[in-house]
């Protein structure tokens, strides 16, 4: 892991690095600093965020303050919904920078670094083990009401009874054929298989798992520890009124 770090890193500044994703752009052409995208920030209200800032600091195209960013809470608090983009003076957007920083964070396996970006594994365990084994991002069969007390009581009764509710409503729960939640034949999984191993997708997984494995031991943790530490603890000091 280290001597892809330190690969990447010698393939020229962080800055060309991240001016080599269409993300960054599409989002940093003509970048006025003007703070529009920070007043219509959703996670700005909540976050000790100001996407502003962070582009000023990427304008500014010094390495060290970018590798600050990628070992940063910061990059991980935008809900990437854009609508940085839909009031930009320019048409620039905040939300596709931060995208790219956040590629390159988990790129260089910088995203161990914050609590924020540790959250990435269990994400990417869930989600994309989801759409590789059933060929959905979220299902149902994978979604425990006991990981998310806040669904309320109706969705945990909901899920008790899904093969009726969902036939009510329509879908082809757990059956062959057409329809949402049906079963995805082998032939279209094994095609996206195929797809995550040509894009890369497969590497970065597998990457995320072992800069993730490295940090559960450095944490004294197991993986099914530190999987379900990640996804459920936050500390204080993220949000505004703290």
């Amino acid at each position: 892991m280290e001597k892809k770090v330190l690969y990447l890193l010698n393939m020229g500044k962080l800055f060309d690095e991240l001016s080599k994703d269409y993300r960054f752009k599409e989002g940093f052409k003509t970048c006025i600093n003007c703070g529009t995208c920070t007043a219509i920030c959703p996670a700005a209200e909540f976050y000790k965020y100001d996407p502003r800032k962070i582009l000023d600091i990427v304008q500014r195209k010094d390495d060290d303050e970018i590798l600050a960013l990628l070992k940063s809470e910061t990059i991980w608090y935008c809900g990437e919904c854009m609508s940085c983009m839909t009031r930009c003076p320019r048409k620039n957007a905040a939300g596709l920078v931060i995208m790219a920083l956040r590629n390159l964070s988990a790129k260089l396996g910088y995203f161990t670094c914050s609590e924020k970006g540790r959250q990435l594994y269990p994400l990417t365990k869930v989600l994309t083990g989801n759409i590789l084994k059933l060929g959905y991002c979220v299902h149902p069969d994978t979604y425990k009401y006991e990981d998310h007390p806040e669904s309320g009581p109706v969705f945990k009764w909901v899920l008790d009874n899904k093969e009726e509710v969902y036939g009510r409503l329509g879908a082809n729960y757990g059956r062959q054929g057409t329809g949402a939640l049906r079963v995805i034949p082998k032939e279209d999984l094994d095609e996206l298989q195929a797809i995550f191993d040509e894009t890369g997708a497969t590497e970065r997984i597998d990457f995320v798992e072992k800069c993730s494995e490295q940090k559960a031991r450095e944490m004294g943790m197991t993986m099914e520890e530190y999987g379900k530490y990640t996804f459920e603890h936050c500390s204080r000091g993220h949000f505004n009124d703290e």
